[in-house]
């Protein structure tokens, strides 16, 4: 255990407690987070600053408003619904069409008018938002996801999460769903973190639930060496949003959508950890390399330049295994 605790400080690990201390609470006005924790603001901040978002069709904040939820869509009958104060992927319905007698879920799985709309009271009432108080379900489009992650994909929407510190993109994972998150992009529910590469936006090896992996548990395919479409765009959309947070630690999520190209899913103002793992190195790795590169006075082109200079460790695969 010792001889564990020692590689791991080594690969500069960074754990809850001094995320919470050292970055989090000292980086992140408490005052700001109210952006990132209402999806629906982010979406609104976001669309203000003209970066790209899935579409917001409707926003259920009443009661009355479930009855008319058909009325609310205006003919749309692919679309997903989330808790706009929800955490973990946790109250996500994903509708891939309409049924005369219900809905088509994405996973094939047909559910009644009556079963929507009490998913819909069910977020409304508080039960998946972060603190337990009442909620609004935002509708929005359903991405098309990018056929390139056809092969290391089970049934659902691949993300990318980007961590971003003094506005310079750090450290990047693929997350992808699997059989047992239930077609879920969601580390928790047991979907695959996979590590990219700054510089170049190529896989390089994944996890699943905190053990290193090469190959996606449902479809054999390899891990490593996946090229992500776009790379540079998403490292910028993910700078963009640390301006426009002011947040200093950020993590953004990003999807890519087969026409509309990098789409912002969310921010969070607490990103989990599990990332490093996934890139086999310690966030307090290029956290100290950023310090020393001095970024706050720099401009957006000069905070991605740093984001390419910045080289993963494969540290962590020892202390991890």
């Amino acid at each position: 255990m010792i001889g564990m605790v020692k590689r791991m400080k080594r690969a500069g690990l960074l754990g809850i407690n001094a995320r919470n201390a050292s970055y989090q609470m000292l980086l992140n006005d408490r005052r700001r987070y109210p952006l990132v924790d209402d999806k629906v603001k982010t979406k609104r901040l976001a669309e203000e600053a003209g970066l790209a978002v899935p579409e917001l069709y409707a926003v259920v904040a009443a009661h009355w408003q479930v009855k008319r939820f058909e009325q609310l869509l205006q003919g749309r009958e692919r679309f997903v619904i989330k808790p706009s104060q929800g955490s973990q992927g946790n109250g996500i319905m994903v509708i891939d069409s309409r049924m005369h007698y219900g809905w088509r879920k994405a996973d094939g799985t047909m559910i009644t008018d009556d079963d929507l709309h009490y998913h819909l009271v069910n977020i409304l009432s508080g039960m998946y938002s972060l603190a337990g108080q009442p909620d609004e379900a935002m509708v929005e489009y359903r991405v098309d996801f990018d056929s390139v992650f056809d092969q290391v994909t089970y049934q659902g929407v691949p993300d990318l999460r980007v961590i971003v510190y003094r506005g310079v993109p750090c450290m990047a994972m693929l997350r992808l769903p699997t059989r047992a998150s239930d077609g879920k992009a969601n580390l928790h529910k047991g979907g695959v973190g996979v590590g990219v590469d700054l510089a170049t936006g190529v896989t390089c090896g994944g996890m699943l639930y905190d053990r290193p992996i090469t190959l996606h548990p449902d479809t054999g395919h390899t891990l490593e060496g996946l090229q992500v479409p776009g790379w540079q765009n998403i490292l910028r959309l993910s700078a963009r949003c640390a301006d426009l947070t002011g947040f200093g630690y950020l993590g953004v999520d990003v999807v890519l959508d087969r026409k509309r190209g990098p789409l912002i899913l969310e921010l969070n103002a607490r990103p989990g950890l599990a990332i490093q793992i996934a890139n086999r190195t310690g966030l307090c790795v290029p956290f100290a390399r950023i310090d020393d590169m001095q970024p706050n006075s720099s401009s957006l082109e000069d905070r991605l330049q740093m984001a390419r200079q910045l080289q993963p460790d494969a540290a962590l695969a020892g202390a991890s295994a």
